[in-house]
């Protein structure tokens, strides 16, 4: 790979990450608020919205011209829908059946549980450094959140739902856009309209489910609508985002790096939402995973850091067969 091609790459894997990060937080931040400040706890619903928004939009683009006709099978399609639609609702359901502890360290497991996928289906092998930052990762973040951890029955079944379906949906992503050769917007096109429609009709009766109060019942006014336009404004780009991100690099390496994320509506959330300040094992928990995230990149980057078995035996042409698009070819390294 030339260095100019390398260095445009890097320039793109680095807008997809900032994209990501300002994205993502930005959507925390505010639902946060909507939440908190105006009542507004109808997360499932919302989620609906924001994948109705996506649906507006990919239409529009596709009306003029910017997403080209693409095939995804209707197979394919209902199992990735099923896979994020579990995740959705197990998040939600895991967050209201277990403490904030052992929530946090379910969503910690969806990185052992991304990499086992890896491993299996992908035939991915990791280096010793590779593993071991990742280890180093789970341990600042758990450092930063984890605090009460008590379990339940019915929430650790919730939890695992959560787990096991956020780590197939994200997987699907890498797979189906190597698999069918479809850029993001192309993925969007055909998943954002069949999560839209079915959130949309499941979210007010799960919303109500868990928070014993109607959506349709809801104040609106118009600084809480104002919050929900915004939302769903910042949601298109966190779902182009995150399937940019996983497209461009893994699952893997989406988890890995995206705790920055975490560290970063830590942070904001002290500085926005008053809460109590940063204590010393906050700090120490941050840095050792900002430590793991810098460690991670570089193992990974590194020749066997990741990478596929195959590639090994049948070379880079291998992937060109299997419809991996170019800006994906060194993702088994990433």
């Amino acid at each position: 790979m030339s260095s100019t091609k390398a260095d445009r790459k890097a320039a793109g894997d680095a807008a997809s990450w900032l994209f990501n990060v300002v994205t993502s937080v930005g959507i925390i931040l505010v639902n946060k608020a909507l939440m908190a400040t105006y009542g507004y706890s109808f997360a499932t619903t919302l989620t609906g919205l924001h994948f109705a928004t996506t649906t507006l939009l990919t239409v529009v683009l596709r009306w003029l011209g910017y997403i080209q006709p693409s095939h995804l099978p209707l197979p394919d399609l209902l199992k990735f829908v099923l896979f994020a639609n579990c995740s959705i609702v197990g998040m939600n359901v895991s967050l209201m059946w277990n403490s904030v502890g052992f929530y946090q360290i379910a969503k910690l497991s969806m990185i052992p549980v991304s990499c086992f996928l890896e491993v299996v289906l992908d035939k991915v092998r990791y280096s010793r450094d590779t593993k071991l930052s990742i280890l180093v990762v789970l341990l600042g973040v758990a450092v930063c959140t984890v605090t009460d951890v008590s379990v339940n029955a019915k929430g650790f079944v919730a939890a695992v739902i959560a787990v096991w379906s956020t780590a197939l949906q994200q997987y699907y992503v890498h797979y189906l856009q190597r698999r069918y050769s479809l850029g993001s917007f192309n993925l969007l096109g055909h998943t954002a309209p069949a999560q839209a429609a079915s959130l949309l009709v499941v979210g007010p009766f799960l919303d109500y489910w868990l928070t014993n109060n109607r959506v349709d019942a809801y104040a609106y006014t118009l600084t809480s609508t104002l919050f929900i336009v915004v939302s769903c404004s910042i949601a298109v780009g966190t779902n182009l985002s995150q399937f940019i991100c996983i497209g461009r690099f893994t699952a893997v390496s989406f988890q890995v790096l995206g705790h920055m994320k975490t560290i970063l509506v830590l942070i904001l959330g002290f500085i926005f939402f008053g809460k109590e300040g940063l204590n010393l094992h906050v700090v120490v928990g941050m840095i050792i995973a900002v430590a793991g995230m810098i460690w991670y990149g570089n193992a990974s980057s590194k020749p066997g850091g990741k990478e596929r078995r195959s590639l090994s035996m049948n070379g880079n042409k291998s992937q060109k067969h299997d419809g991996l698009p170019e800006s994906t070819e060194v993702d088994d390294k990433v």
